[in-house]
């Protein structure tokens, strides 16, 4: 279905993705609309894919996980069957917050959280490297959070 997504649908997706925890009236209020017409608007955009779900972000530092690294990976050979593996691998890792598959020099990226550089070497020395999808891994720490995803609008 093609829906075509009006300036109403646009706010009330803004203002859910800075705060999933407001209820209709809130919506409404906040974007001139009344609270029905926000709850049939807010069931169609999840009825119809817009909205995915609703989740807490954890601050991870809180829990414990210090260390924010972005991983390059190259494969070792690029099939089919090797890139299923390697999807595989990648789901069944907890540290990896995000991974994407890419096209130029590298294959992958990974957005992984640790605990710290002992666990970040056992993450890499003892699940990527030894995995037969891998031929080179190399990892960037990072320093600073300049901006984070807060939604696209």
């Amino acid at each position: 279905m093609n829906t075509v997504l009006d300036p109403y649908d646009l706010k009330i997706l803004a203002e859910l993705q800075k705060d999933g925890r407001l209820t209709n009236n809130e919506l409404g209020e906040k974007i001139a609309l009344s609270p029905s017409q926000c709850s049939r608007r807010r069931s169609r955009l999840e009825a119809e894919g817009f909205i995915l779900g609703y989740q807490a972000i954890v601050r991870r530092e809180k829990i414990g996980l210090e260390l924010l690294v972005v991983i390059s990976v190259t494969l070792a050979t690029h099939n089919r069957d090797n890139a299923q593996r390697f999807a595989k691998l990648i789901r069944s890792l907890p540290e990896v917050l995000e991974a994407y598959s890419l096209t130029g020099e590298m294959d992958y990226h990974l957005k992984v959280a640790c605990r710290g550089l002992a666990d970040l070497s056992r993450f890499v020395n003892d699940a990527l490297l030894p995995h037969e999808s891998v031929q080179h891994v190399k990892t960037s720490i990072v320093l600073e959070t300049l901006k984070d995803f807060q939604g696209y609008f």
